[in-house]
């Protein structure tokens, strides 16, 4: 079978047809194609979300092709090169599958490998936006404050090192260093990743590494670099060999790393752009003075909803969340936690989130997007602050109930155990990994040492948390709950 590649696709307004059905392939010409962001952390949502929009953009504004970096893997790169950086967008609903091939993205570099063609390629005066998704733990952040995590071994390396620095706060800084040294204005940084005011929380993390490391610099960045919020949102389960099988059955040509995603898909960008931006909202973004309340909406109800999913799910059984999500108990559950807890200390109209509330159950029940519990449970030292724990604040401060929440903090931590219900292991994937399993191993089964323990992570829960004793006591029985009965009778107890 033929590789993805443009020699075997025929791009047109119309697209090709395959034995399965007719493909969508981007209008433009994509030799005319000229970079115009730089995009660090290039997986699968963002080639399912921005690369995607940026696609729809090409046919008119062809100066806005993506160059792609990885940061940490080679994977991406290795893997797209043969195909010209070319793949295949797989959309799935109940109704069926619908292909596109998508040609944005006109280059991927390995970070580790071609970090100096990176910077080379930042500090050029075409590049107008970099924009970011490196998750939660790419931005050396500590979670539980937003502040530049000083003591991160990434950070020590690139404060002695500047000029070949690993991490994003450390190549963003030395290549506005280049640019500024040159006379080149900076570009914009744009954050596509789910931090709580994430345009801000980037700012602060970048102007204070460059603070570190010139405060010169520092005040040149505070002055002259914009740093836009984003609201994203789109599921994007990790791509396995079942989807290529399926891409490459239905496109009849071989694509080594397809996307697959959700029909749903919205971005909220706060418009501060001062070099220019690609025409965003020609193809269905929106863009706003602020984006706070949208960014809030989307992390404490969608994420929120899905961590507290993942643990308890994964603990119950459930493979996807589209199988937790059919179980009644965690149905409403999870309708109980959005309606109840979250809904009330969001400040947007209630109408409007009742609409996304019905959206996100709709969206979550979709059977034909394979989104694996154990995939949302990844790094949940680094979610939790900003999914759940916010909110939590929010309603103590009130004198407000938090049972729901507090159901989801305690699945946490019976997950980061280590030890299913059933006694199989539960392979953790955290920063904090290490450290959690030390703290179970130690603290064994008695729910009130693993409670207080846990809680003694401040990056994850600050100091304000472990000293309020609602908070703590509210967690220590659920954590104690599960241990006894398990997620499910625990979460139909809650209700």
């Amino acid at each position: 079978m033929p590789r993805l590649a443009v020699e075997n696709i025929r791009s047109d307004s119309v697209g090709f047809h395959s034995d399965s059905g007719q493909i969508r392939v981007f209008s433009y010409d994509r030799a005319a194609v000229t970079p115009g962001i730089v995009h660090l952390g290039i997986g699968a949502f963002h080639r399912a979300h921005m690369a995607v929009y940026i696609d729809d953009i090409l046919a008119q504004n062809p100066g806005w092709g993506i160059i792609g970096a990885s940061l940490r893997r080679p994977g991406t790169r290795e893997a797209l090169a043969p195909q010209d950086f070319l793949y295949t967008l797989a959309v799935r609903d109940a109704s069926g599958t619908r292909c596109r091939i998508v040609g944005s993205v006109l280059d991927v570099l390995d970070a580790n490998m071609q970090r100096r063609q990176l910077l080379d390629i930042m500090a050029h005066s075409s590049i107008r936006i970099v924009s970011l998704t490196v998750t939660e733990k790419g931005y050396c952040h500590d979670p539980a404050t937003g502040e530049l995590d000083t003591g991160h071994p990434d950070i020590r390396h690139d404060l002695d090192h500047p000029g070949d620095p690993v991490s994003a706060p450390g190549i963003i800084v030395q290549a506005i260093e280049m640019r500024r040294k040159s006379g080149v204005v900076p570009f914009a940084v744009m954050s596509c990743d789910n931090l709580p005011s994430n345009g801000e929380t980037t700012r602060r993390i970048v102007t204070r590494f460059a603070e570190l490391y010139d405060p010169q610099l520092a005040g040149y960045i505070a002055k002259n670099v914009a740093f836009p919020g984003t609201m994203v949102d789109r599921i994007v389960p990790a791509t396995t060999d079942a989807d290529r099988q399926m891409v490459k059955e239905i496109a009849g040509l071989d694509d080594a790393w397809p996307v697959v995603t959700e029909p749903f898909t919205q971005w909220v960008i706060e418009d501060r752009f001062p070099q220019g931006r690609p025409p965003f909202e020609a193809v269905g973004a929106q863009m706003v003075s602020d984006v706070e309340p949208f960014e809030r909406m989307k992390l404490r109800m969608l994420n929120g909803s899905h961590s507290t999913m993942a643990y308890l799910g994964y603990l119950a059984g459930y493979q996807y969340v589209s199988e937790a999500i059919a179980d009644p108990v965690i149905h409403k559950l999870v309708h109980g936690l959005m309606t109840e807890e979250v809904m009330p200390v969001l400040p947007m109209p209630r109408a409007d989130l009742e609409r996304y509330r019905d959206q996100l159950l709709e969206r979550f029940a979709n059977p034909a997007l394979k989104h694996r519990t154990w995939q949302i449970a990844m790094d949940g030292s680094q979610k939790l602050p900003q999914r759940l724990l916010g909110t939590v604040r929010d309603r103590l401060a009130k004198g407000q109930g938090i049972q729901r929440l507090a159901l989801g903090v305690a699945a946490w931590m019976r997950y980061v155990t280590g030890i299913g219900e059933k006694g199989d292991p539960i392979e953790v994937r955290d920063p904090l990994a290490a450290r959690l399993g030390e703290i179970a191993e130690a603290s064994g089964r008695d729910a009130s040492r693993l409670a207080s323990a846990f809680l003694c992570v401040s990056e994850v829960f600050g100091t304000d948390l472990p000293a309020n004793a609602a908070f703590r006591d509210t967690v220590t029985g659920h954590l104690e709950s599960l241990l006894a009965k398990g997620a499910l009778e625990t979460a139909r107890a809650v209700g």
